[in-house]
């Protein structure tokens, strides 16, 4: 029966890679910037709802692999892969904690409201941090590894914080909507 539900959240990983891929590479809008380009798009939805689904550090993976892979494919954001890496993980390692030690999200299931609302919750502080996170290491990066000087850096910064700060409310949403929709289906007790 584990090895059951190993596969179970190995596909489900992979699928949601998939899922990851796809948003953050076909459901964008390229916002082009002076060192490369930052985007509004979908990715991330899929990020925190794999960690929801199959719990944080998978559903981190699934985005890091997922969006990462984008990134290497696409070369306005060849360079931002591993930035892209770091912060999906985290991204999923937060939600996934809080949905599920610290909300027990997998105990609501059935219920459509507490499962949207602990998704919500869950999807809104993962993004929140992202929101802080993603500009400040695009300041970082940009500044200390590219040798953009610290106006310049700051400016790119600016950029990121709104298109992350537009992903998170669009991601947090979509995500919480669809985990409130599809939760019942899944034994969450296998996949934890």
């Amino acid at each position: 029966m584990k090895r059951n539900a190993s596969i179970v959240k190995l596909s489900l990983t992979a699928l949601f890679a998939a899922l990851c891929y796809i948003a953050f590479t076909f459901i964008k809008i390229n916002i082009p910037v002076a060192n490369g380009s930052t985007a509004i798009h979908f990715g991330n939805c899929f990020c925190v709802l794999a960690a929801l689904i199959v719990g944080g550090p998978l559903g981190g993976l699934a985005g890091a692999i997922g969006m990462g892979i984008g990134d290497i494919l696409d070369p306005l954001y060849i360079l931002s892969a591993p930035k892209t890496l770091i912060l999906k993980f985290i991204m999923g390692l937060i939600c996934g904690a809080i949905a599920h030690h610290g909300l027990h999200i997998a105990d609501h299931a059935n219920d459509k409201t507490k499962s949207f609302k602990y998704a919500l919750i869950s999807c809104g502080i993962a993004m929140g941090c992202n929101v802080i996170l993603d500009p400040l290491f695009s300041f970082l990066y940009n500044h200390f590894l590219f040798g953009a000087p610290m106006d310049a850096a700051a400016l790119l910064a600016s950029f990121n914080l709104i298109t992350s700060l537009i992903n998170a409310i669009t991601s947090t949403l979509s995500a919480s909507l669809i985990y409130a929709a599809v939760a019942s289906h899944f034994n969450h007790n296998r996949l934890q």
